[in-house]
């Protein structure tokens, strides 16, 4: 189990805007991922080092968007201003948190631009409406096309700040939040209102950014 990602919602003047304003903030070039057609959204990435990538996602006015949890989360948090949506989790067997969780996973897929289809199962994404503290699973069909696959950057994630309870945490991870990641630190404070993801911390070539 590792951290994955994060994803961050658009801002006001949508998915483009936004992404070019995170763009000059962190250095990180972005790539269009294309559209999640079962979730009713669509997403830009940036691909970091060590296997870890940000993505910048919109909703689309489709009727997909407002039965799938990951679309209406989405759209609620970008209805609220936009901003950090959540964090992620890669494992190599969700059947073991399924288990332990309760639930099944649910299939998910995009095609890229260049037509590479990827493809994913993921659990947990009701979570980021009901607890956005806790992150979502994630397993990839296919590493070798993975979103941080052709990273030309050194930048990486140093530090997620998390309004939560680390106990919480441990309870959904089945561990210690900590041993998603041997280089990035976690950082918990109370809550002043919603639990989440409150910012990211980037190590980049010139000097760490706090988004």
């Amino acid at each position: 189990m590792r951290v994955d990602h994060v994803s961050y919602a658009a801002e006001h003047d949508g998915l483009k805007a936004t992404a070019q304003r995170l763009s000059a903030q962190i250095g990180v070039e972005p790539v269009d991922g294309g559209i999640h057609p079962r979730f009713g959204t669509r997403n830009i990435i940036f691909p970091l080092a060590h296997d870890r990538y940000v993505e910048v996602v919109e909703v689309l006015d489709h009727p997909a968007s407002d039965k799938a949890a990951f679309g209406q989360a989405v759209r609620a948090r970008s209805e609220a201003g936009g901003g950090w949506l959540g964090w992620v989790v890669n494992v190599d067997d969700l059947s073991e948190a399924e288990q332990r969780l309760g639930r099944e996973a649910v299939d998910g897929y995009r095609h890229r631009p260049d037509g590479v289809e990827l493809k994913w199962r993921q659990l947990g994404i009701k979570g980021l409406m009901s607890d956005p503290q806790l992150p979502y699973y994630i397993h990839w069909e296919d590493p070798a096309v993975h979103p941080s696959v052709g990273a030309s950057t050194a930048v990486t994630i140093s530090k997620l700040q998390i309004a939560g309870d680390p106990d919480r945490l441990r309870d959904w991870l089945g561990l210690p939040p900590e041993y998603t990641s041997s280089v990035i630190d976690f950082d918990f404070v109370a809550p002043h209102g919603t639990p989440g993801l409150l910012s990211v911390t980037f190590d980049t070539p010139k000097g760490q950014v706090t988004v």
